[in-house]
């Protein structure tokens, strides 16, 4: 059994964020609260290294929960490397106002949290987790990324720093009902993933998540 370590934390901060309810299909409507892959994806832009794996322990939520109803024009069709490549051999190109249309996102605004979270060594690795719990650290410190964070959509970048000890969780209790946890990808290398989910609950201001089994190394 791997030996346990105080959580890592680190405060992050930002005007906006949506972190998408997956059952709205059409229109983008946002958990109230910071989702485990949100936040991992958090850790993953200040520091990563393909030894180690994030875990979220639990995700405390500093400011209230606030909705703002955004309607913007979008693009219905995703950019496609090999669809670029035929306009350059064949001649083409791409219209963004016949492929416009106009979608609504309920985001959150004014949001702040504070994420705990261990580093797991993946199996077979023989790295000291010391080592990469104070590269951590120090990035968070020197306010360093490899990628800047983001709150559930890219547009909605994300500010972060080391907790100075005075952050205290909203008081607020609630049932949040299904959210992702992970994905479980196949093993076959194709990129498809099996949703995870658990039943979320927020408890005085805190989400805490269920562990996951570590999985094995590709």
């Amino acid at each position: 059994m791997a030996a346990y370590h105080p959580a890592l934390t680190v405060r992050v901060w930002g005007s906006w964020a949506c972190f998408t309810r997956p059952e709205m299909k059409v229109e983008r409507v946002s958990y109230p609260v910071m989702t485990p892959s949100a936040a991992r994806g958090v850790l993953e832009a200040i520091f990563w290294k393909p030894q180690f794996v994030w875990r979220v322990e639990r995700i405390e939520v500093l400011k209230p929960i606030r909705y703002h109803s955004i309607l913007r024009n979008e693009v219905s069709s995703r950019a496609s490397e090999r669809t670029a490549r035929r306009w350059a051999r064949q001649g083409g190109g791409y219209a963004a106002a016949q492929d416009r249309t106009q979608r609504h996102t309920l985001a959150l605004r004014d949001v702040a949290y504070v994420i705990h979270a261990q580093i797991e060594v993946k199996p077979g690795v023989a790295d000291d987790p010391a080592k990469f719990r104070d590269q951590f650290r120090r990035r968070v410190r020197k306010g360093r990324c490899f990628a800047r964070p983001y709150l559930g959509c890219r547009e909605f970048a994300a500010d972060f720093a080391a907790p100075d000890g005075r952050e205290r969780p909203i008081e607020r209790t609630e049932d949040l009902g299904p959210m992702l946890l992970d994905l479980d990808y196949a093993a076959d290398g194709s990129g498809r993933g099996t949703p995870r989910f658990f039943a979320a609950h927020l408890e005085r201001g805190v989400l805490h998540v269920p562990p996951r089994p570590l999985r094995e190394a590709a």
